[in-house]
């Protein structure tokens, strides 16, 4: 069991591994998260044919990007959570956790999603006690913006 009052790297391992291996549709896109502290989050997509959107130029389906950068809003909206509830128990964390919800999420496509990978960032606009907004960035392996993302996650 994790101790909450003490293990906050142990509480963001769980978090990792929930959104790594547990959400089924984060298992289908095989997302690896890089990086997950209490204010950055990185995800990285690789790019793989049965995720293309346009055959003919190779390019990432654009519903996969909304999915990953909504996977970043809220991997980096339940960060926020643990640090606002450091010193709480294990279940009243998972508790709220579990209950984050998409409310409302914009993506401007900015440049065609073509790259051998993707990475995905996000940061806490604004956290209040029951909405948070976020916003993600998607960049390709030459750093190229291809999209961005501006979410709004229900606590």
């Amino acid at each position: 069991m994790i101790d909450p009052k003490t293990d906050f790297a142990a509480l963001l391992q769980f978090l990792q591994t929930m959104y790594e291996e547990k959400i089924p549709f984060n298992n289908v896109l095989e997302l690896q998260i890089m990086s997950l502290e209490e204010d950055n989050v990185c995800i990285k997509l690789k790019m793989k044919e049965k995720l293309v959107g346009n055959y003919k130029y190779g390019m990432l389906h654009g519903g996969v990007i909304s999915s990953v950068l909504d996977v970043t809003g809220g991997a980096i909206v339940s960060a926020g959570v643990l640090k606002k509830m450091v010193g709480r128990s294990f279940e009243e964390i998972a508790k709220r956790i579990f209950r984050i919800s998409t409310v409302d999420l914009r993506i401007d496509f900015l440049r065609p999603g073509q790259g051998d990978y993707f990475l995905s960032t996000g940061s806490i606009m604004r956290m209040g006690n029951k909405v948070v907004v976020t916003r993600t960035t998607l960049h390709n392996d030459e750093e190229a913006l291809i999209a961005v993302g501006t979410g709004t996650y229900m606590l």
